[in-house]
Parts: structure tokens; sequence; C-alpha cells
């Protein structure tokens, strides 16, 4: 959680990490993958009902097009980029929302192919050199699992995550409750007194 804090505080230092730095908090706060997001178009953004619409040829999936909350932090981001394509000229419905930028041309008919260069400058800049973008879509997950909402309901925010993802984190959902369950243990002082009790209490005759 202080690397993410990090990452976000510094993402805001440079007006030229706006675009990378929306990316960011929408994958933070909605689990999309980088190909969704770059694939969203103006049409897909509803800020009036605070949803997205991922369509199925942007998914994994052919489960088809599948709906999604923004909370108040991926609202904030998602219109930052709607004003940016306004100034931009990507106005109608089916423009990117991250349009394609080729030798300073704009062309909003076409998605960006992505933002590399701006998020290794950005995570190293935060001393987190090596972090992937793919990686904020497994962070939001997990956060997700450890307030406890079900496999299903991850599965219909975040949309197809195989097997073996989900064994991974069902094995920090058990870390994350058991973290819970030791607060309620007992001082260690105490603890120690109860078990030299319970000791005893075997060791008496019958």
């Amino acid at each position: 959680m202080e690397e993410k804090t990090r990452l976000l505080e510094t993402s805001r230092t440079e007006s030229a990490w706006l675009v990378v730095r929306c990316a960011m908090v929408l994958a933070l706060n909605t689990a999309l993958r980088g190909g969704e997001l770059k694939g969203l178009r103006r049409k897909n953004v509803d800020l009036f009902e605070m949803t997205l619409t991922i369509e199925r040829q942007s998914t994994k999936t052919d489960a088809g097009a599948r709906l999604i909350p923004l909370n108040r932090d991926a609202v904030l981001a998602m219109a930052e980029l709607l004003e940016r394509c306004s100034l931009l000229g990507a106005i109608a419905p089916k423009h990117y929302v991250f349009p394609s930028c080729e030798n300073d041309v704009i062309d909003p008919t076409k998605p960006m192919k992505g933002w590399r260069s701006a998020w290794r400058t950005l995570t190293k800049a935060a001393r987190l050199k090596g972090l992937r973008f793919h990686d904020l879509r497994h962070q939001a997950i997990t956060e997700l699992l450890e307030k406890g909402l079900s496999d299903q309901t991850i599965m219909e925010i975040a949309g197809h995550v195989s097997k073996e993802m989900l064994a991974h984190y069902s094995h920090m959902r058990l870390n994350a409750k058991r973290a819970a369950l030791e607060l309620l243990e007992s001082p260690l002082k105490d603890a120690t007194k109860n078990a030299s009790l319970v000791q005893v209490e075997h060791q008496k005759p019958n």
C-alpha cells in the first residue's frame, strides 16, 4: 500500500504523466487490463451513471459486454481524460478515450498503442523500477479479495480470471483472514498465562 501511495503521488508531479496517471487510476479502481483501457470509446463511458461498458471484442472471453461501476477516483480520472479528448477533437461517440498520437498527430479514430515510455519514467521516479502496468490489475483484485468480495463478484468486475490466478488470490485471501483474526489474539503475556493454566489443568489427577 505504501508503494501504491508513492506511485500515485509521484504521478501528480508531472503534467506529462496525465495520460498514464489516469490510466493507472482506472486500472487500480476497476481491475481493467491495459488493452481494455486503450479500447475504450467515448460511447462506452457514462459519467452520469458512473459506469464503463467493456465490449466483448475488448476481452479474452466470449461472455459478452460487462458493465463496470466507477468509484469516485475512477470518475475523476475519466473526467480528466474526456476533457483532454474534447481539447484534441475526440468528441464523437466512436472516438477513443485514449486516441492515437503518432509524430504529434492525433487520430481519435484509432487507439493509442500504449504508454510504455511514460510508465517507465514514472515508475523509475517512484523508485518502483520493474513494476508492470498489468500489476495494477492484480493489485486491484487483491484489494477486493481482502475486503471479502466473493470470487463471483470479482470475476464479474475483472472478467476472465484463470483458475491458477484464482488459486493465487484465494491464498492471499486466506492470509488476509489470518491477519484479521490475529487481531483478536490476547496479549502475549496473557496468552502465556492461559497456556500455563491449561497445562496445569491437564496435569491434575482425575
